[in-house]
C-alpha cells in the first residue's frame, strides 16, 4: 500500500525476502501439486511445519519491518506480551537481526503503552523498558536499541546533535522518536520534523506517525492530508476489520511458536500463537488475508455457504498412509467446488 497509490520504491533487503518467499511459495505449490491461489485458504495449523516463512538474510539491520509494525501491536494490545512478542516476530520475517527484532519489540511497546492511554511521559521515560519489563518476557534489549531506548534521542538541536534518519534501524527508531519528542503535541509538526531531517525521510515520517498517530488519535490527524490520501475509505475499512478481530482474538487456545534468533539459536519463547481458535471455528467465512477488497467479494463473504467445500488432506512426505487420526484434513474454498488431495509429488 502506498500514500500515493503506488509504489515508488522498495527497500533491497524486503525485495529480497519476498523473492524467496516466493520461491518458497513456487515449491510448496509444486510438491504437493496445488494452485498458488489454493495456498490462500491453507491455515497456518496445517502449514506450520512445512513451511518457514522467516525469509530474511542473516544481519540485516534495515528499518523496513519497523516502519510496517502498527498493525502487530493495534491487534494485541490488549494482551501486551504478546503484543511485543509478535512485534519482534513481525521483525524475523524480513529483517534477522538482533537490533531489528528488538527495536520492533521496544516500538510495538510503545504503541501499546499509547492505546492503553499512558501520557506522552510514561511514554518517553528513559526507564519505560525496566518499567514494563514484564511485556518483555524479561529478555533483554540489545545495548544500541536500549541506548535509545533511555534516552538518546532528546537532543534539541536534532541534526546538529547528530539526529539522522537514515535506513539504519537504530537511526531511525532515534530520529523517530526525536521528532515525537520535540512535536509540541501536534502530529503535523512532527511529520514535518522527521522529513526535515532528510535522509530516508518517508521512512522517519511513517515510523514517527505510528506512535504518534496511536498517541494523538485519527481526530487529530490533518484533515487536509487525509483529504488527499489515496485509498483513504478502504484504509478505514482494513483499519475496522482489524480492531473487530483483535477483539474476537484471546490467547486461550494455542500453539507453541519457535523464533529463530540471530546467529542460528533456537529460543523457545514463553509465548505463544493463536492458530486454530474457537472463535475462528465458529465463523461462517473464508477469508484470504491476500485478497483485496471489492463489493464483490464482500458479497460473497456476507453469504453463508456460498460455494461448496471440499477437503484436502497434507499426507507425509513419501506418499505413506496415515491413520485418519494422524491425518490433517483441511476445508477451504475451491473456485471449481471439486476435492483435491494434497500429496508431495
Amino acid at each position: 500500500m502506498s500514500s500515493v497509490g503506488e509504489c515508488f520504491d522498495i527497500g533491497a533487503s524486503i525485495k529480497r525476502a519476498l523473492l524467496e518467499f516466493e520461491n518458497r511459495q513456487n515449491n510448496f505449490a509444486s510438491a504437493y501439486n496445488i494452485s498458488l491461489e489454493q495456498l490462500d485458504y491453507l491455515r497456518p495449523s496445517e502449514v506450520s511445519n512445512k513451511f518457514n516463512v522467516f525469509c530474511s538474510e542473516k544481519n540485516v539491520a534495515g528499518s523496513g519491518a519497523l516502519m510496517r509494525l502498527a498493525p502487530v501491536p493495534l491487534f494485541f494490545y490488549r494482551y501486551p506480551k504478546y503484543a511485543v512478542h509478535f512485534s519482534g516476530y513481525n521483525s524475523k520475517l524480513t529483517h534477522d537481526d538482533q537490533r531489528a527484532y528488538d527495536a520492533c519489540r521496544y516500538y510495538g511497546a510503545l504503541i501499546v503503552a499509547a492505546l492503553s492511554g499512558k501520557s506522552k511521559k510514561e511514554l518517553l521515560d528513559d526507564n519505560f523498558y525496566s518499567k514494563h519489563i514484564d511485556w518483555f518476557n524479561h529478555e533483554p534489549l540489545h545495548p544500541d536499541i536500549m541506548t535509545v531506548a533511555q534516552g538518546s534521542y532528546k537532543k534539541k538541536n536534532g541534526y546538529k546533535d547528530g539526529i539522522r534518519g537514515t535506513g539504519y534501524v537504530v537511526h531511525v527508531l532515534e530520529a523517530a522518536l526525536w521528532a515525537f519528542y520535540y512535536d509540541e503535541y501536534s502530529f503535523k509538526k512532527g511529520v514535518l520534523a522527521a522529513i526535515n531531517l532528510g535522509d530516508n525521510t518517508d521512512t522517519t515520517a511513517a515510523i514517527y506517525g505510528q506512535l504518534a498517530g496511536a498517541y494523538y488519535g485519527y481526530g487529530r490527524l490533518p484533515q487536509k492530508w487525509l483529504k488527499y490520501l489515496y485509498g483513504h475509505s478502504f484504509i478505514k475499512c482494513l483499519s475496522k476489520w482489524i480492531a473487530y478481530e483483535a477483539k474476537r482474538w484471546n490467547p486461550n487456545s494455542v500453539l507453541p511458536l519457535t523464533v529463530t534468533a540471530s546467529g542460528n539459536q533456537q529460543q523457545q519463547s514463553n509465548i505463544t500463537m493463536d492458530v486454530s481458535t474457537k472463535q475462528h471455528q465458529d465463523s461462517n467465512t473464508n477469508t484470504s488475508v491476500s485478497q483485496p477488497y471489492s463489493p464483490q467479494i464482500a458479497q460473497a463473504h456476507s453469504t453463508k455457504n456460498h460455494k461448496s467445500k471440499s477437503k484436502l488432506v497434507l499426507q507425509t512426505k513419501g506418499g505413506e498412509e496415515q491413520s485418519e487420526s494422524r491425518k490433517h484434513t483441511l476445508n477451504i474454498m475451491q473456485p471449481n467446488g471439486t476435492p483435491k488431495a494434497l500429496t508431495p509429488q
